[in-house]
C-alpha cells in the first residue's frame, strides 16, 4: 500500500484543506499528517492521528535569524529520518513556511511531492518547492505569480470541500420572511467586522426581520454585540471557527466574510451569496484575488476594507436582502458550480491522480 504523507500548519487555510484530503484518500492509501502547533487547533485530536513538527519562522525575528536558520536545518533533517522511518512514497504540502523542510527532505530522498494551492496567488513557500515538486493541485487556472514555465505541472480541481459540507441542506431561502445573515472572518478572525458590520445590521433589521450567525472574534466585544443585537430585537448566534459546518451554514441567505479560499468555496458550492472584505494584511493580497476569481463568475460582491463606507455597505445591504437587487441573479449563477462538485466525484478524481503517481 502507498505511504502518502500530508504536511500541513499555519491557519485554517492550509490545514483544512489537508484534512478533506486526508479523508479521500485514507481507505485507499496508509496517510499521515504532520502539522505545526499552530495547525493543531484546527486537527479533531479524536479523529485524527497527526504528528506534531516544529519549524521556526525565519523571518520572525531578525535578531533570532541565526538561531533559526540553526533550528531550521536541524528541522530539515528531522524531516529525512522521518520520511525515511516511515517509508513515505509520497509527500503532500499544503504550503506554508512549516512544510518546506519536508519538501526538501522528499527532495533530497527522491520521493514525490505534490503541492496545494487553494489560492489564486501562488504562495512564496509553494513557489520555491514547485522548482522540484512533481504536481501542482489548484483551483484557479489563471492564479497569479505562477511561472509560465511550470504550466505542465498545474492540476486544476475543483475545491476540495470537507466531508460534511456536502450533507448540508442547499434549499433556497429567498422567499422566507427572516433572512439569515453570516458574518464569518476564517480562522483569524475579524475584528474590523465586530466593530463595522454589527451597527449596519441593527439598522437593517429596521426594514425587515433578520437572524444572525456570527464569528465573533474578540470575546471581550461580546457583551456590548450582545446588548445592540438585544434592543434591535435581532436573533443571534455565536460561534468559534471550529464549529460544526451543518450549524454555521443551514439556512444562510446571504454571508458577509473575508476572502480565505475554504470559505469562498464552500459558501459557493452551498449557494449562498456572499459578500467579501478581503483582509488587506493578507500576504501579496491573495483574499482580493480569491474574491475577484468568483466576482469575475458573477457569484459575489466585493468591499475593500480602504474603500468601506458605512452607508454605501447599509445600502448594498438593503438592496440584496430588503429588495433582493440582484440575489436572484447570482444565486442561479452559483447553481452551477455544484454541478460536477459530489464527494463521490473529488474521491474518484483525487485516488486517480496519486493512483497514476
Amino acid at each position: 500500500m502507498k505511504k502518502v504523507l500530508i504536511v500541513t500548519g499555519g491557519t485554517g487555510g492550509h490545514v483544512i484543506p489537508s484534512i478533506s484530503i486526508f479523508d479521500h484518500l485514507n481507505k485507499k492509501f496508509s496517510v499521515k499528517i504532520v502539522s505545526d502547533i499552530r495547525g493543531s487547533r484546527f486537527i479533531d485530536k479524536n479523529k485524527y492521528n497527526y504528528e506534531l513538527i516544529d519549524v521556526p519562522n525565519l523571518f520572525s525575528k531578525v535578531y533570532l535569524f541565526p538561531i533559526n536558520i540553526f533550528k531550521y536545518v536541524i528541522s530539515i533533517f528531522k524531516s529525512i529520518n522521518f520520511i525515511k522511518n516511515k517509508e513515505i512514497n509520497l509527500v503532500i504540502s499544503t504550503g506554508g513556511y512549516m512544510t518546506f523542510p519536508f519538501c526538501l527532505a522528499a527532495y533530497f530522498l527522491k520521493k514525490k511531492i505534490f503541492l496545494f494551492e487553494p489560492n489564486s496567488v501562488l504562495g512564496r513557500s509553494n513557489k520555491i518547492a514547485l522548482n522540484f515538486s512533481n504536481k501542482i493541485i489548484c483551483y484557479d487556472s489563471n492564479m497569479k505569480n505562477f511561472p509560465k514555465k511550470f504550466n505542465f505541472k498545474k492540476i486544476v480541481f475543483e475545491p476540495i470541500l470537507r466531508k460534511e459540507i456536502y450533507d448540508i441542506d442547499q434549499n433556497n431561502r429567498v422567499n422566507i420572511k427572516n433572512k439569515k445573515i453570516l458574518i464569518v472572518g476564517g480562522s483569524q478572525g475579524a475584528l474590523f467586522f465586530d466593530n463595522k458590520i454589527v451597527d449596519i445590521i441593527v439598522e437593517i433589521s429596521k426594514k425587515i426581520k433578520i437572524d444572525v450567525i456570527q464569528q465573533v472574534s474578540n470575546k471581550d466585544s461580546i457583551s456590548l454585540i450582545k446588548k445592540k443585537y438585544d434592543q434591535a430585537n435581532i436573533n443571534y448566534n455565536f460561534f468559534e471557527f471550529s464549529k460544526s459546518s451543518k450549524e454555521i451554514y443551514e439556512g444562510v441567505d446571504l454571508a458577509i466574510t473575508r476572502g480565505g479560499a475554504n470559505t469562498l468555496s464552500e459558501l459557493s458550492y452551498l449557494k449562498i451569496p456572499f459578500i467579501s472584505v478581503p483582509l488587506p494584511s493578507a500576504r501579496d493580497n491573495h483574499q482580493y484575488y480569491n474574491s475577484n476569481y468568483y466576482l469575475k463568475k458573477d457569484y459575489c460582491w466585493i468591499v475593500q476594507q480602504k474603500d468601506f463606507n458605512t452607508m454605501e455597505v447599509y445600502k448594498l445591504i438593503e438592496d440584496i436582502i430588503v429588495y433582493n437587487k440582484t440575489y436572484n441573479q447570482k444565486n442561479e449563477k452559483l447553481k452551477k458550480i455544484t454541478e460536477n462538485n459530489t464527494w463521490n466525484n473529488i474521491n474518484s478524481n483525487i485516488i486517480r491522480i496519486f493512483d497514476e503517481n
